[in-house]
């Protein structure tokens, strides 16, 4: 998941190369709603190993309350950090 900030607009996306994606979000390198939105952290994410579960798992959370998404990236990222320089080191 990505956010603008803390409470912000979300964005729920599936990916098989999650640093590449991140990283394309990050720099709006392609005109999305996540760049209009400014949706430059990533604050959640969970890994799959089959691409059909991923995108079941994917059109799960998309149906999800938004109360319940923050909840979930709380339950890990209760402040809301930026994950992806961890995703690098």
């Amino acid at each position: 998941m990505m956010a603008n900030e803390r409470n912000g607009t979300l964005y729920i996306g599936v990916t098989n190369e999650l640093i590449r994606r991140v990283y394309e979000h990050k720099t709006d390198a392609v005109p999305s709603f996540t760049s209009r939105h400014q949706l430059h952290h990533l604050v959640w994410y969970e890994h799959a190993v089959e691409i059909r579960a991923a995108i079941q798992r994917e059109k799960q959370l998309k149906n999800w309350k938004r109360h319940w998404k923050i909840q979930l990236i709380e339950q890990t990222n209760p402040y809301w950090h930026d994950l992806y320089p961890a995703l690098l080191s």
